[in-house]
């Protein structure tokens, strides 16, 4: 009997996510995909379908920016797949304004560093009972532009920003992603589960879309041959499924080349990487959403 390996993807309805789940299914795996939206998960399942007509989908439907709604997300598709070979913590948000969750904390934070974080918290278990599994999380190098890294108060930081000064804040996402990478690496490593973060580089995708002038851009810059996305999901992609990649964890790996990036200070830090995975766990406890 053969085996397909089963697939965690978040932001799968669109963008880098989209590309990988449907790159993916095309090797044979089983794909287990978040979605907020009804339409846009069967808009995905018939574009999935319509190139590997066998493959597995499965939606499970939630806010990633609100943590009760990872929470049961979680729980559903833990006890649904008691074995999880790959997880791809994929889905992000640049907001060009700040908005607090209904849960209180500010919206890019809760959905793109809170939301992999407790999701991956939730389904480990899963993963451990894969003998090798992978935990692929999507960062950035506009983590370079992340200002002053400061904890545990930028966590929960909901002071307004400019448009102009929201990259700075997405770049903090984006550092933390990466810390949280070396941090999970170190404490997974007796378990055969791998951890391991990319550079997407610059891609045309829905990330941006709250601009006013998105699709305009959109279209220039393709027309331009510049931020195919398809560069930043092969990147994803080869971390999933190339051999190369096999034992490896707690890397931080480039588009295109494939090759180890050093992240900027304090990325790479190990007593910040533990800093940050402490205060994120006491966090997520004082709120109840961790036992």
């Amino acid at each position: 009997m053969s085996y397909y390996p089963t697939v965690l993807i978040t932001g799968a309805t669109s963008g880098l996510g989209q590309l990988v789940a449907i790159e993916l299914a095309k090797r044979g795996m089983q794909l287990v995909l978040t979605a907020r939206s009804k339409n846009r998960a069967e808009m995905t399942r018939k574009m999935i379908t319509d190139v590997a007509p066998k493959t597995d989908v499965d939606f499970f439907f939630g806010d990633l920016s609100l943590m009760a709604d990872i929470r049961r997300v979680g729980n559903e598709i833990k006890a649904a797949y008691p074995k999880i070979d790959v997880l791809v913590n994929n889905a992000g948000l640049h907001g060009f304004e700040q908005r607090v969750t209904s849960e209180g904390f500010p919206e890019m934070i809760a959905v793109n560093y809170l939301a992999p974080w407790l999701l991956t918290h939730i389904v480990l278990q899963s993963l451990v009972n894969s003998r090798y599994a992978r935990i692929v999380n999507v960062a950035s190098e506009a983590s370079r532009n992340h200002g002053v890294l400061k904890l545990p108060e930028d966590l929960t930081n909901t002071a307004t920003f400019t448009a102009s000064g929201s990259s700075a804040l997405y770049g903090k996402t984006k550092l933390l992603n990466i810390m949280f990478t070396g941090e999970l690496a170190r404490r997974l490593s007796s378990t055969g589960i791998t951890v391991n973060a990319l550079n997407p580089g610059f891609n045309v995708t829905g990330l941006g879309r709250e601009l006013q002038f998105a699709s305009v851009l959109a279209v220039i810059l393709k027309f331009l041959h510049i931020g195919d996305p398809r560069k930043g999901s092969e990147i994803i992609t080869r971390l999933v499924v190339d051999p190369q990649y096999h034992g490896v964890t707690g890397g931080y790996f480039n588009v295109g080349t494939g090759k180890p990036v050093v992240p900027v200070y304090p990325g790479g830090d190990v007593a910040m990487q533990n800093k940050l995975w402490n205060v994120t766990k006491e966090l997520l406890e004082q709120k109840g959403f961790i036992d």
